[in-house]
């Protein structure tokens, strides 16, 4: 995998982790770091992990784009479509990844950052962590996927609520509302808990499962149906399949391999 500037890439057994490095702007974007972010979410759909972990650094996790180099006039057009471009493929690409998807929020996620975080399949948070819309703060409209996921998540009404009113949201508010999935008093230690049990499942059951969750709204109950009937039927031509069925009618747990 290429290196990168604004972002670091580990490796630890079948996890991958992407922690976003700017701490000097609170992880903004740029358009290097939000192209970066394109590149790597697409190189982690290839490669052989089976969980992605996306946390940032220096106990922020993503603040938007990085309005220090903006010029506040229609000058700003060009730039701000690159960002948004850069980072919307990465969104997509976080969201369509054949495999578990842990966002760790360890600070502040704003502006797309909040969209950001909220393409996780499961969002965690620290318990110093929080949320904000922020684009009214500087006359602006979404992005980063918030007018989409949020509706999605909290219904049409709350999300004209975080929009609008654009008030910070609290780590146990946003558990609360839908928008995250726990706070962890141990951070780190938990968000590592979390991406190695992902990462032991049984991936390619997972990646089904998220395409079926994904595509649920744009379809009838019996398209829907129909759609998991075929998946289901294709899984049982992985080798995880027969592990777990074994494991199931036998004394230990099945060691999944992902294939």
């Amino acid at each position: 995998m290429a290196a990168f500037e604004h972002l670091t890439v580990e490796r630890a057994d079948d996890v991958a982790r992407v922690t976003m490095d700017r701490p000097e702007t609170h992880n903004a974007m740029h358009r290097a770091m939000a192209a970066e972010l394109r590149t790597v979410t697409a190189d982690l759909h290839e490669d052989d992990s089976r969980c992605i972990v996306l946390t940032g650094t220096d106990g922020a996790f993503n603040t938007g784009a990085d309005l220090s180099v903006l010029s506040g006039d229609a000058d700003d057009a060009r730039t701000l479509r690159k960002i948004a471009s850069s980072l919307h493929r990465a969104i997509e690409n976080l969201v369509r990844a054949p495999k578990p998807v842990v966002t760790g929020v360890n600070g502040v996620a704003a502006g797309g950052g909040f969209g950001l975080a909220l393409a996780g399949d499961v969002v965690l948070l620290a318990d110093d962590a929080r949320f904000e819309f922020a684009y009214p703060r500087v006359g602006l409209s979404a992005d980063g996927g918030s007018t989409f996921f949020l509706p999605h998540l909290v219904g049409l009404r709350r999300a004209k609520e975080i929009a609008l009113l654009d008030e910070p949201i609290a780590p146990d508010d946003a558990v609360e509302m839908g928008l995250a999935t726990e706070v962890a008093d141990d951070f780190d230690a938990r968000l590592a808990e979390l991406a190695a049990e992902l990462a032991d499942g049984p991936t390619r059951a997972y990646g089904a499962t998220k395409r079926l969750l994904n595509r649920s709204s744009g379809r009838d109950l019996s398209a829907q149906m129909a759609a998991e009937t075929d998946a289901i039927a294709r899984m049982t031509k992985t080798a995880d399949y027969g592990r777990g069925l074994a494991g199931f009618f036998g004394e230990d747990a099945p060691e999944f391999e992902g294939e």
